[in-house]
């Protein structure tokens, strides 16, 4: 038996027997569950909780594709595992395309469902320590002042302390002072730390 991962799984699944029976094997496996109706019952509830998604794709109002659309429009990343009937695969593999991690067809193998599922909260996991380490960067960064943000800048383009005091017009002295000032904001342990940071600030650069 695998350990289970911290976090929630939640269901969304209009069938009350079958969320029943998920529930129980779910919880069979020491794992905390929150079961749903319909995807607005969800979308009511949810509060930012740590969990993966255990998704139907067949649903009344709101079906499993547009509750992952909207999900993505507000932000919330949750690692979804989308439950699919013999004649959805078509609709499995558009969820797949809008993020999906994985999807099991019903009826499907107990065993098989709770790797799946251990999978999804490891991975929530990461991403929650991902998130904490990109907020930490940005509370660092906004610490630095305006002539720390510029020397950094020039530091993460590979440019020596004797470039950066000629493209500043500064002594490369001052510019010691403010690339360790820099290091000890950012919490870099090196240069190389210095620009994985950078690229979180920038994702798109």
């Amino acid at each position: 038996m695998l350990h289970p991962a911290p976090g929630t799984v939640f269901i969304v699944d209009d069938d009350e027997d079958f969320r029943d029976s998920m529930q129980w094997l779910l919880e069979s496996a020491s794992l905390k569950v929150s079961g749903f109706e319909s995807a607005q019952a969800f979308l009511d509830a949810y509060d930012g909780e740590l969990g993966c998604l255990l998704l139907d794709v067949r649903m009344p109002e709101i079906n499993g594709l547009a509750l992952q659309q909207i999900l993505r429009m507000r932000g919330i990343s949750l690692p979804t595992i989308v439950m699919t009937g013999h004649g959805d695969i078509p609709m499995a593999v558009s969820a797949m395309k809008n993020g999906a991690m994985d999807f099991i067809e019903k009826p499907f193998d107990d065993e098989v469902m709770l790797q799946l599922v251990n999978q999804a909260l490891a991975q929530a996991a990461k991403q929650q320590q991902a998130q904490a380490q990109n907020s930490q960067i940005h509370d660092s960064y906004a610490q630095l002042s305006r002539r720390e943000k510029e020397v950094m800048a020039l530091v993460v383009e590979g440019q020596s302390n004797r470039e950066i005091a000629e493209t500043l017009g500064i002594s490369p002295k001052t510019v010691e002072v403010h690339r360790s000032r820099v290091m000890g904001k950012m919490r870099a342990g090196s240069i190389a730390e210095l620009v994985q940071q950078a690229a979180r600030l920038n994702p798109g650069a």
